[in-house]
């Protein structure tokens, strides 16, 4: 077998393989001989018939199948002949599997770029320390209970945060329209989970009072036939119920999987979930500025394939994510939405891997062990949870893939600019996109 191997742009490879005819005709005929044994041709008993005539009628057939093997098995060959690692699949091209003659054909691929990573001392990170106060704690209980508010009947007027039973009817010049009724149905004054105007119309009614609203649906209503038309909501409150916080207790505690103990083992639950989260939030923080540093500091040439690769790992996200079912065709999303993205996420992962294979980096094994006896110490037999994942190489990988990424971060540290700063719990916790409402230029659902 004949290699040759052409840069042609960049990352680009065009690598020309020549295999011999000979090597081809042996294939071919022995793939002949089986069809002759399973052939069924009229006027020829069952494994009788001529080879010629197996030829003559499947040949064309059986050497497409025997050259697409054959480029299969010796792409691999070649590589490893000329010691290449492709990035991604390659195209095939310019293929010859004319009878008699060499099979030929030409691979065309991206390497993966070489990488000498520099500029660690230049990362800047900023690492925050925090602590859990009381204050802080009692926060979270009053959050976690505003989740699970319990509503009680009242004769009162309805007002924001309460929440109306009410039936309803939609009508689009005078006549219903699909998907405008509803009876018996819960709502939250305030949700935002109506049309605008349509929860603010509610305020002040009573049980069993009816009220006309004349609304107009947003122009942007995923409905086109309803988008921008005003339209009028007959509507008749059932029942009017008030939002209360529900009592600390043992019923309160066991929603948390807190079954003895009462208030104490709750607040420690609690608090065990908080550090947690504390712990994991300041971690990511740290490792979001390593990698931005590391990719700021790095000039890469990107693979196509591998940016295309990733396009579309995250396309198949966005559709589970969305809730786009199996029905929906990933391909259909624009790739521009995920490019700039996905070329952050390919040149971080081929840095990280330049700075593992440079340092022969691996996951701590002891590290591992520890890291999957902590998640196990959440479950009610942490000895079966540990049992699972040294039992099931693709979670251990996972596991030891987290550990390794740790690692990476913690030798990047070792020589880039590391400032300590002490922050309260919130802030710790506050993802980066979260901006408080006093720095908002605007809220995001304000109309003009």
């Amino acid at each position: 077998m004949q290699v040759t191997v052409e840069t042609t742009a960049g990352l680009e490879r065009k690598m020309r393989v020549v295999i011999p005819s000979e090597r081809v005709e042996v294939q071919v005929t022995e793939k002949i001989k089986q069809t002759a044994k399973q052939a069924k041709i009229n006027g020829f008993r069952p494994g009788k018939v001529p080879l010629r005539e197996v030829k003559r009628r499947f040949g064309a057939g059986i050497r497409q199948e025997v050259s697409s093997e054959m480029i299969q098995s010796t792409y691999g060959e070649a590589l490893q002949k000329e010691d290449i690692s492709p990035a991604g699949m390659p195209k095939i091209e310019e293929v010859n599997i004319e009878e008699g003659k060499d099979l030929e054909y030409t691979a065309v691929f991206e390497v993966f770029p070489e990488i000498e990573v520099s500029g660690l001392e230049s990362i800047e990170v900023e690492r925050l320390s925090s602590s859990i106060e009381d204050a802080d704690l009692e926060k979270m209980i009053g959050t976690l209970r505003e989740q699970r508010l319990v509503y009680a009947e009242t004769d009162r007027a309805a007002a924001e945060k309460d929440q109306v039973n009410l039936d309803f009817e939609g009508f689009l010049e005078d006549e219903p329209f699909e998907g405008g009724k509803a009876e018996g149905t819960d709502l939250v004054l305030g949700s935002g989970s109506m049309i605008p105007g349509f929860e603010d119309g509610l305020t002040g009614l009573k049980a069993d009072e009816e009220k006309d609203l004349k609304l107009t649906f947003p122009e942007n209503y995923q409905a086109e036939n309803l988008a921008g038309q005003e339209v009028l909501f007959k509507i008749k409150v059932n029942k009017v119920s008030e939002p209360e916080l529900p009592e600390l207790n043992d019923e309160f505690f066991e929603q948390f999987d807190v079954k003895e103990g009462g208030i104490e083992a709750f607040r420690k639950e609690v608090t065990n979930n908080m550090k947690r989260e504390l712990d994991s939030a300041i971690k990511a923080k740290v490792k979001d500025q390593v990698m931005d540093g590391l990719s700021d500091n790095n000039e890469v040439d990107l693979p196509q394939s591998l940016i295309d690769q990733e396009v579309n790992r995250m396309r198949q996200e966005a559709v589970q994510q969305f809730g786009g079912g199996a029905q929906f065709d990933p391909s259909m999303l624009p790739a521009e939405m995920f490019s700039e993205q996905a070329q952050k996420r390919v040149k971080i992962g081929l840095i990280v891997s330049a700075i593992v294979d440079k340092n022969s980096l691996e996951a701590d094994a002891e590290t591992v062990r520890e890291t999957i006896e902590e998640m196990a110490s959440t479950y009610q037999d942490p000895e079966e949870v540990i049992n699972y994942y040294y039992s099931n190489e693709q979670q251990l990988s996972q596991i030891q893939n987290m550990v390794l990424e740790g690692q990476i971060v913690d030798f990047v540290l070792d020589s880039a600019k590391v400032t300590d700063k002490t922050v309260s719990y919130d802030e710790a916790v506050k993802r980066e996109a979260e901006l408080p409402a006093e720095e908002s230029d605007e809220s995001p659902d304000a109309e003009d």
